[in-house]
């Protein structure tokens, strides 16, 4: 079982709860009972286990959405932050609404792009690079003639429902950890060949994923609000938001050199959040999902460092007993935001939606969700 766990959640491999925390537990079960099958409650892998345990689904943010829109629920409790919980309303239908245990826990990186800064750089980026606006087209979302140069924003779903708006009504689309190299490509089709990509807010994914299409970092060039580019825009392929995860930018090749010097058959799995140099050190990279099925596949006896939050990899320590299983970064704490969701708020928000309150409900502007909703369901035409 992992050893290399930080001592803020050393405890978090003993599954003994406390006398308050089993109290707590026992009541989200009986409210939960009593409200039967009408609500739905969906948690993120960075969840702890004592909000896990109460998840009738737990993944990444996409899926979780698509659990929430396909359910018969009419009301969806999303533990996780806030960004998801809002795809979530986007992608449900109207008689559902979407709840948070607390509406506290936002996203560092989402906030890193915000659509004042992005809508206040664009025609900066758009005069800059020699581009034109997808919006001007009669089909923003149709691949480029020939000739033209465009530059399409494309954002991570770790963003808010206005940039997913800007970035439909402009001719974009959102991509996962999953699918940002066929949503690139599809992107770059509607470009042209002397146009670009916006990608933001996590310029790590953005260059990760433009790496592995072939691109050289010359072509990536940083764009930073209010400083502009880091490097001329004349042969931009992709223009990079500077937004980053703070928990993933702590994961380094030091930390990976470290474990291969104590197991050498040793393997290592990031999340492409991090920087190129840890990313291109491991032996593999991909999403949450992606990262639990690598765990899954190892052979017992196996040595695995993880380069994500700790929540999940402690998960995924207690889940394989026979594997070794351990985070980069023996200082690194959980996701501070993720870690806002406490039991004892969802707990709060299940009695008080049982007493006939709908509390903490994210429900998106109808403006809003129409073009966020059009950047997502071209997403879900490449990726279908």
């Amino acid at each position: 079982m992992a050893t290399n766990l930080p001592m803020c959640v050393v405890d978090y491999m003993d599954t003994t709860k406390s006398v308050e925390e089993q109290e707590i537990a026992d009541a989200i079960r009986a409210v939960r009972k009593r409200l039967g099958n009408r609500v739905l409650i969906l948690g993120h892998h960075y969840q702890r286990d004592g909000i896990v345990e109460h998840a009738d689904y737990v993944g990444d943010s996409f899926m979780l959405s698509r659990k929430a829109a396909d359910s018969d629920a009419t009301v969806i409790v999303f533990c996780g932050v806030h960004f998801m919980a809002e795809s979530a309303d986007i992608l449900t239908r109207e008689d559902q609404a979407v709840l948070m245990p607390t509406l506290r826990a936002g996203c560092s990186m989402a906030d890193m792009a915000t659509l004042a800064e992005v809508e206040r750089d664009w025609p900066t980026m758009l005069a800059e690079g020699g581009w034109k606006d997808p919006a001007t087209r009669t089909d923003p979302g149709a691949p480029a003639e020939e000739g033209a140069a465009y530059l399409v924003p494309v954002t991570y779903m770790n963003s808010s429902a206005a940039l997913k708006d800007f970035v439909g009504r402009h001719g974009g689309v959102v991509c996962t950890s999953s699918n940002a190299k066929g949503v690139l490509e599809w992107a770059f089709e509607r470009a042209g060949l002397n146009g670009a990509v916006l990608f933001f807010p996590d310029q790590h994914l953005g260059r990760n994923t433009g790496l592995k299409l072939g691109l050289e970092e010359a072509v990536m060039p940083v764009w930073t609000p209010d400083e502009g580019a880091n490097s001329s825009m004349d042969e931009a392929r992709i223009v990079l938001w500077h937004g980053y995860c703070s928990v993933h930018e702590r994961f380094t090749v030091p930390q990976i050199d470290a474990f291969r010097e104590r197991y050498p058959t040793g393997v290592v799995v990031v999340h492409p959040e991090c920087p190129r140099a840890t990313v291109e050190a491991a032996d593999d990279d991909g999403s949450t999902e992606h990262i639990k099925r690598f765990i899954e596949a190892q052979p017992a006896g196996s040595a695995i460092a993880v380069g994500t939050e700790i929540n999940m990899v402690a998960r995924m320590a207690k889940e394989h007993p026979d594997k070794h299983i351990e985070c980069l970064d023996a200082e690194v704490c959980p996701c501070s935001t993720m870690y806002m969701i406490h039991p004892a708020f969802l707990l709060d928000v299940l009695e008080r939606l049982e007493a006939g309150e709908m509390p903490n409900q994210v429900a998106v502007p109808a403006d809003v969700q129409q073009g966020a909703l059009v950047a997502l369901e071209r997403m879900l035409s490449i990726t279908a």
